[in-house]
């Protein structure tokens, strides 16, 4: 089998296509071109001028790397022109027929030893290389758009793909400068495998009118750190893709959570298809368009949702971090703000760590003294929920505990007056059986804020069928108060981000557990190949791995979808007191500080 891989040819010269050729072309290869169609090579070649062009610009390459570059890139029209290759790339449309014909047709083509290479990221590897006269040499090469800039590729190996074929091309692939990944053969890989349940759930939301589009995308941005919104990625992707890629992950596994959600079959058949048409979840200034232009979906600029209670002062029940940050997130916008523990001991602690916090933000040129001082004066730590008494707002951010929430929420409802709105941070727990412990659940609401407060822009307002409108009028100007993103959504378990984020993590951890790649492997290719910030496991570890499987019990038990349930891995860690970072070992070991 021929390891040198000097020649290389791609076929299909679409947007992958053409990005893949670029990358080879770059990295001193011999690349030919193949695609049927005259114009999509003439739009490769002009892509890679262009293309080019902006590197030497930007510094990235020399005027010669680019002659040199453009000079060993040729198309054609004829797959007879891959004779000469050692590897094979192909990137046509995803459907057995034509990849399995492509295949065929290579067969009488190139040399035996030759290599062939699907970029397909949702057929089986297996099925396309059983239909090779070698299928020894066929295997995946998933790489991920927009191939120049992305690190990750994902080398897929079927159980007839020769070991020496895998090694050629994991070593062209850091060759590349790419980040090459081992996995086995099925539906939607490692990175593709663990998104597309994420979207497709992000689909079936937006489906249900549990939330808009806007809410979704800005939720996963602002409370994940995502570089994108579930609902415009799919508009990337493809919504056709996207359904394609779930379809055949669903003939797989036959779990609800990859079964294609309506919306998404309904706009693939009206060719409302994402950015490549103009219009898909959102609408775009042309086909193939990046720029989002307002459709009938789009909320108005004024769509505020009626007036509002007036609030001056805050009371922020509780002595944690949460607590804490919150309590600095008011005070620095102004408000007067009471701190509430169960002794004023622990309220002193509790507003001296804030004060810890205030101090870095002088130190860090983010704040100046003479506010330091001006938030600080305008917080009051008290060791009893009586100082609430005249607060306009009251938050409790206490344990996340039913009961113990019921219980704040009765003595508050004693002790606060008349019209205060009442605001639980719960993230997993039902808003409503915590209104219920008062006489007035019109007045409750959720604020669900995100962890370091002062820092994470993003509060889920959760209505429960309760909630006066005006009381969520004031969350709502509240939180544009305090300089945060609301995002609406109703009463259910997990709101808008948890509900997305947890079954990914919960999938992430069934793969190790069915031995389908390492910890690191799918680390490494959710932040290279979905450009996410941290890796599921290494989220899950900083998170809590009791932390996380409560919040799996909790959309579990309320969904009652079995592919909800909590994956056994998670519950023996749990029980074995492996908690993640604050125990010293999760799904990983770390020092002890």
């Amino acid at each position: 089998m021929d390891t040198s891989l000097s020649t290389i040819a791609v076929v299909g010269l679409g947007t992958m296509g053409t990005g893949i050729a670029e990358v080879l072309a770059l990295a001193g290869r011999e690349v030919i071109g193949i695609d049927i169609s005259e114009a999509a090579a003439l739009g490769a070649v002009a892509s890679l001028e262009a293309s080019t062009a902006r590197a030497v610009g930007r510094g990235r390459i020399t005027e010669q790397e680019r002659t040199d570059a453009l000079a060993r890139f040729r198309t054609s029209d004829d797959l007879r022109t891959a004779a000469d290759a050692e590897l094979v790339i192909e990137v046509v449309p995803e459907t057995y027929e034509i990849k399995q014909q492509v295949f065929r047709e290579l067969d009488a083509i190139v040399s035996p030893t030759a290599i062939l290479a699907t970029g397909t990221n949702a057929l089986s590897v297996t099925r396309l290389a059983a239909e090779s006269q070698h299928p020894e040499r066929v295997l995946g090469l998933h790489f991920f758009n927009p191939a120049p800039a992305m690190k990750l590729v994902e080398v897929v190996s079927s159980v007839l793909t020769a070991p020496p074929a895998v090694e050629a091309v994991t070593a062209l692939a850091r060759e590349l400068g790419k980040e090459p990944v081992a996995v086995g053969d099925r539906p939607g890989f490692v990175a593709d495998g663990l998104l597309f349940g994420y979207l497709n759930q992000a689909a079936a939301m937006y489906e249900a009118n549990y939330a808009s589009r806007e809410d979704i995308d800005a939720a996963m941005k602002l409370g994940c750190g995502l570089p994108m919104g579930p609902l415009a990625l799919l508009d990337l992707i493809g919504i056709d893709t996207a359904r394609t890629v779930l379809e055949a992950m669903y003939a797989e596994s036959h779990d609800r959570l990859h079964a294609p959600a309506p919306v998404l079959g309904q706009l693939s058949s009206a060719g409302l298809t994402g950015r490549k048409a103009g219009r898909g979840f959102y609408t775009y200034d042309a086909p193939g368009g990046q720029a989002v232009v307002p459709d009938a979906l789009t909320p108005a600029a004024d769509a505020a949702s009626g007036a509002g209670r007036d609030v001056a002062s805050v009371g922020v029940a509780g002595s944690g971090t949460m607590a804490s940050g919150i309590a600095e997130v008011f005070a620095k916008a102004g408000y007067g703000v009471v701190l509430a523990a169960r002794s004023q001991e622990k309220a002193d602690v509790a507003k001296g760590r804030i004060a810890k916090s205030l101090e870095r933000s002088v130190t860090k040129g983010r704040l100046t003294a003479e506010a330091r001082d001006e938030t600080l004066a305008r917080i009051t730590a008290a060791g009893s929920l009586d100082a609430f008494a005249e607060v306009d707002l009251a938050v409790e951010a206490v344990a996340e505990d039913l009961g113990i929430k019921q219980q704040l929420f009765a003595a508050l409802d004693k002790v606060c007056r008349p019209g205060a709105v009442l605001a639980t941070t719960t993230s997993s727990l039902p808003v409503v059986a915590i209104a219920r412990a008062t006489a007035r659940p019109e007045d409750v609401i959720g604020m669900h804020f995100f962890n370091p407060a002062p820092a994470m822009k993003l509060v889920e307002v959760v209505r429960t069928v309760l909630t006066a409108d005006d009381v969520h009028a004031t969350v709502r100007a509240v939180c544009a108060r305090i300089r945060k993103h609301p995002v609406d959504c109703g009463d259910r378990a997990g709101f808008i981000v948890n509900a997305l984020l947890f079954p990914y993590l919960n999938n992430a951890i069934k793969m190790v557990e069915q031995h389908y790649a390492s910890l690191d492997d799918i680390d490494a290719a959710m932040k290279l190949g979905g450009g996410y910030p941290m890796g599921p496991f290494e989220l899950l570890d900083v998170v809590g791995l009791d932390v996380s499987l409560a919040i799996e019990k909790v959309l579990h038990k309320e969904f009652r979808d079995p592919g909800l349930a909590p994956a056994p891995l998670l519950e023996h860690l749990v029980a074995a007191g492996c908690l993640g970072r604050k125990t010293g070992r999760g799904f990983r070991e770390y020092a002890r500080r």
